[in-house]
């Protein structure tokens, strides 16, 4: 985001709106649900002034330290040109390890598993959010109760149907309709808090202190209800590329926060005067008119929350397959203007499936608490962890202690929430624990996969400069036109070319190596995206640098070489692409255990063609195949 459009006032509006619609979606749909679980759940706590207060206070403080403070305040200092999530803060802590090195391990470990327990969240997320929503019309009448379920299908079913579509047209949407569901948070809690004004003490700090002190065992087990409040936190620090620091800081003091704890004061001030409401505090706030118009808001914004996670998970996939650790896959451009704005079949019907199977098996948001959290404080304890690496680079004295001082207290309060939440595995917190599990076991096993797949690649090519120079000296028959030989290494010579020679025997008139790399940055300049060396008199070396947030596009990167190097005129009627294609086999001493390396093998016999993922013409495309022992 760049410093002139966050001093425009008209674009800063615009950007404050857009960060409610979609950063904020999440987190607003929490007091949904959160009170409810902290006195409903498996926890025996009494309904009375004093702990109705003391978990107020708790859930407030936990925003101020975990939203306001760490993520808003620190956090999103750590930004990679721009960028934020888990994988770009990964990024930015490895650019300070060896590569090879136990500390490179580490952080790769670390950011590898926070962004595979994301999986775990953007599946939960639409389901309890969804359900949570559409459970208000029970307090209309039980007479609906058999149908929210299927109606709750049916929403995930026709929100991921559209996803194909875009978000650009909805987008717009986005921010008006959640601007009236803070309203209406707004406007329903202060209702309520006129009427028990004594609620406004939970504000105090004292109130979640004495609980704690008074009720050590309950309060800590508390922890994993009082962090349905923070949900969605991780998506301020995902999301700030899309609006940037200013707009997501303004949106968060200005609205969401002041909206979130006057209705959380709000169902408080509820249950201090009538009890039994706990029910359902949040819809209990509502006159009888006004219930199933706020299902119809509560739904529409559930509908937002889950966009914004569904989009989070095709943006890290995406992510990490220019980061080396997935397989290539399909990825959809949705939108002409904006490049983050894409669509994923595979990632899309993997999340539909495994949302239905969510909402059939746990059937009640408040069974879905049980699963959710584990992965979300999680993620927030790789998150400080990597921001240590980060944030105190350039810093000394003083100002590094400090720094220190507050980075481990928020790890401090992290490992409690997650401490608390991992006593809730059992009751569904495994769900997103296996679905972590396995994201992280297929982006290990790929990653492990393609570095040894280089490696043995490596033991059998030949040095490219005297190769060039002895092909020159001594040509085979050349024929019309350029072959382009896609390799990884940029100073060995490619296999298919080997392959070429040995079965074909010719050599066409220009003759280039194109190799794609991705950087740790998001997006590389476009004057910085490709360089060329002329490696003889008919041999040259493109090498195009992509950034992990852009998709590559081979077609554009040859556009422009000829720019940069006249000579070289890429005409597709007369361009030819040669590719390797690897077969895994057994080797007689297996350097992978036997299932590493079917999944490997199945891994890439099921990743997305060369030619589609490169946007390379099919049609120009030569195949030669080859046998790895691995």
């Amino acid at each position: 985001m760049s410093t002139s459009q966050a001093q425009d006032p008209k674009k800063l509006a615009g950007l404050i709106v857009g960060a409610i619609g979609v950063v904020y979606g999440d987190i607003g749909t929490s007091p949904l649900y959160t009170l409810k679980e902290c006195f409903n759940g498996h926890v025996a706590l009494d309904l009375n002034p004093a702990n109705i207060l003391g978990v107020l206070s708790l859930i407030f403080w936990s925003l101020m330290i975990v939203v306001s403070t760490k993520y808003i305040m620190f956090i999103m200092r750590a930004d990679n040109r721009g960028e934020g999530g888990i994988l770009a803060l990964m990024a930015l802590a490895a650019r300070n390890a060896t590569p090879g090195s136990r500390k490179a391990m580490w952080i790769t470990i670390i950011g590898l598993f926070g962004a595979a327990l994301f999986y775990g969240d953007s599946i939960i997320t639409p389901a309890i959010s969804v359900l949570s929503a559409l459970e208000g019309i029970s307090i209309v009448s039980h007479t609906f109760d058999p149908y929210i379920i299927p109606i709750a299908i049916a929403v995930m079913v026709a929100l991921f149907w559209i996803q194909a579509r875009g978000t650009a047209s909805m987008g717009k949407l986005f921010g008006p309709i959640t601007i009236a569901w803070f309203l209406a948070l707004a406007g329903l809690g202060i209702a309520q808090i006129i009427q028990a004004p004594e609620v406004l003490k939970a504000l105090n700090p004292l109130y979640a202190i004495e609980f704690f002190i008074g009720s050590p065992k309950i309060a800590f087990i508390l922890l994993g209800a009082v962090v349905l409040a923070l949900t969605g936190a991780e998506a301020l620090y995902a999301d700030m590329g899309h609006f940037g620091r200013p707009a997501i800081r303004y949106a968060w003091f200005g609205l969401v926060l002041p909206a979130l704890m006057l209705n959380y004061l709000g169902q408080g001030a509820l249950l201090l005067t009538t009890p039994e409401a706990i029910k359902n505090p949040f819809y209990m706030m509502a006159p009888g008119w006004m219930v199933m118009p706020l299902v119809v808001l509560a739904t529409c914004a559930s509908i937002i929350a889950s966009q914004a996670v569904i989009s989070g998970a095709y943006s890290v996939t995406s992510q990490a397959i220019q980061l080396g650790f997935v397989p290539r896959m399909d990825i959809q451009h949705t939108s002409e203007r904006e490049i983050g704005q894409i669509y994923m079949p595979g990632i899309n019907w993997f999340l539909l499936a495994s949302v239905i199977l969510l909402v059939i098996g746990f059937k009640t948001s408040s069974n879905l608490a049980a699963a959710y959290g584990f992965a979300v404080t999680c993620t927030m304890v790789m998150t400080t962890l990597l921001a240590f690496m980060v944030l105190g680079r350039g810093l000394a004295g003083w100002k590094k202690y400090g720094l220190y001082a507050m980075l481990s207290l928020f790890l401090v309060v992290d490992l409690a929430l997650f401490a608390s939440n991992s006593l809730k595995i059992h009751e569904g917190g495994w769900f997103p624990l296996v679905i972590g599990l396995v994201a992280f076991i297929l982006m290990t096993t790929w990653k492990r996969g393609r570095k040894m797949l280089s490696a043995k690649l490596l033991e059998g090519e030949m040095p490219l400069t005297g190769f060039v120079e002895s092909l020159e000296a001594h040509p085979p028959q050349r024929v019309e036109g350029i072959s382009i030989f896609m390799t990884a290494n940029t100073d060995t010579v490619p296999h298919a070319l080997l392959h070429n020679l040995k079965h074909n025997k010719v050599l066409h008139e220009q003759v280039v190596f194109l190799t794609v790399q991705t950087n740790d940055i998001p997006y590389v300049p476009l004057k910085e995206r490709v360089t060329v060396r002329r490696l003889g008199e008919s041999f040259y070396q493109i090498v195009a640098t992509f950034g992990f947030k852009e998709e590559p596009n081979i077609p554009a990167v040859l556009l422009q070489v000829t720019q940069l190097q006249p000579e070289l005129v890429f005409d597709e009627m007369n361009t030819s692409f040669f590719l390797s294609r690897e077969t895994i086999v057994e080797a007689k001493y297996p350097s992978m255990s036997w299932w590493r390396r079917r999944l490997f093998s199945l891994m890439s016999r099921n990743a997305t063609r060369v030619t589609n993922f490169f946007k390379i013409p099919p049609n120009r495309v030569v195949e030669m195949g080859m046998q790895v022992e691995l």
